[in-house]
Order: structure tokens, then sequence, then C-alpha cells
């Protein structure tokens, strides 16, 4: 019996697939033709400050394309994810909005099933986890938060690292703000000093950085829960 598909048009129009089948591997990313380096330049200042009494994190309000063109001047750059914890969106916009939902979903199930809330080391590994292999693009957020051990900040890096310190900033403006802090810390602050500290960090980077800019979002992070309030970058010194 003839093969139907010898000679025939259907032998000439079998698709031929050129991606590697074991690609990608475990924790990586497909190939895609999105330009991340033009997702890494959206432009924004956050901050990150542990105290004895809980954390402070401080981010601007300026939305920008490239840190060219303003598009928004009322972002709220933090959102609580866990009774206790924020975390700051940095980098694309759909990523890090999809990270934050995706974060705050996995720790609501955590409590749900065990019955107790997810301690911060976890929550940050979970982040971390997450940032390396999942959708989210290029993002660079700032978790805060107070468990059993204390108050805790995290920087998580675009390719999953987790870094705690006592203090950081992410943003196109951290140059700057980095200066202030280092100028400005002090390991016994209180929360309301931290706060003051980390709003004139936003201030000194709205001054120099194009994507930065508009007021600041201050969330005050206590074992009472998280707490997110607006300024104006008058009310604070530089």
């Amino acid at each position: 019996m003839q093969d139907p598909t010898v000679g025939s048009d259907f032998s000439h129009r079998t698709r031929r697939f050129d991606t590697d089948p074991h690609e990608p591997e475990l924790g990586s990313l497909p190939e895609s033709d999105r330009d991340e380096e033009a997702v890494n330049k959206t432009g924004t200042t956050t901050i990150g400050v542990a105290t004895t009494d809980g954390v402070i994190i401080a981010t601007d309000k300026r939305a920008s394309l490239g840190g060219r063109f303003v598009s928004n001047k009322n972002v709220q750059k933090v959102e609580q994810i866990h009774p206790t914890a924020a975390l700051t969106l940095v980098g694309s916009v759909g990523g890090a909005q999809s990270f934050i939902r995706t974060l705050r979903a996995e720790a609501n199930l955590y409590e749900t099933r065990r019955g107790e809330q997810m301690s911060m080391q976890a929550l940050s590994t979970l982040a971390g986890n997450f940032a390396r292999g999942g959708p989210f693009l290029a993002i660079n957020p700032i978790l805060g938060g107070v468990d059993e051990e204390g108050s805790h900040v995290y920087s998580i890096d675009p390719a999953g690292g987790v870094m705690a310190d006592d203090y950081t900033i992410t943003g196109s403006g951290l140059t700057v703000a980095y200066g202030t802090l280092e100028d400005r810390y002090e390991k016994e602050m209180s929360l309301e000093e931290a706060q003051r500290v980390a709003g004139a960090g936003i201030k000194a980077a709205a001054e120099r950085d194009t994507g930065s800019g508009n007021g600041i979002y201050i969330a005050e992070v206590t074992e009472a829960g998280v707490e997110i309030s607006d300024y104006d970058l008058n009310e604070f010194d530089t």
C-alpha cells in the first residue's frame, strides 16, 4: 500500500520545530524578542530601613517611560503582601504588579493551610524563587517585614538573589539616595527617625533623577500591621 504522505503536499507541509525540546532549563526563561533594557529604564527610587521597632519603606510616586516622559504622577509603589510585610514595585509595572499578586496569594495560602503567618526568611526565599523562575521581567523590589525574629529588609534582584541588610535602596535614583542614607543612618534609630531619613533620601533622589519624584509613599511595618501614607516632598529635609 502506498504511503499517502510520500510525495504529497502533506509531506512538504510537515511542521518543523527549531526550538530545543530540552530548553529552557529549570530556573531559566525562554528567549524572547522583548527589549529587556527598556524595561530596566522605567525609573524610581525605593528605600527600606529596618529598626528595632519595625521597618520603614519609602518610595517616590512617579511613573516614567525610560526616565524621559512622566506617564503618571501618583503611583503607589509599595503594597502590603502579608499581615506584617510590604513590597515595593520596581522595574516593569506589569511584571511588578503580577509579582506582588503572586507573592500575596502564596502568603495567604500558607497562612490558611498552616494556621500561622509565614516568616520573613521564608517569604524572602519565596520571593527570590519567583523572581528567578517566573515571567516577571526586570524587577528589583524591596521586601520589608516583621516577625518573631525581629525587623527585616531584603533586596530581591532580577536574577532571584536575596540580600538582607539594615537598609537598602533600589531604582534609578539609588546613587543619590545612598549618599543621604550613608550620612544619616544610625543603628539605633527610632521608626520616626527612620521615616525622616528615608523621606530625605527619596527627596534627594527626586532632585537629580528624572525617573523619581512627585511625592512620597511611606509604609510603616510593625507587629501591629502595615500602614501606608503619602507625603509631599517638601515635608522632608535634604
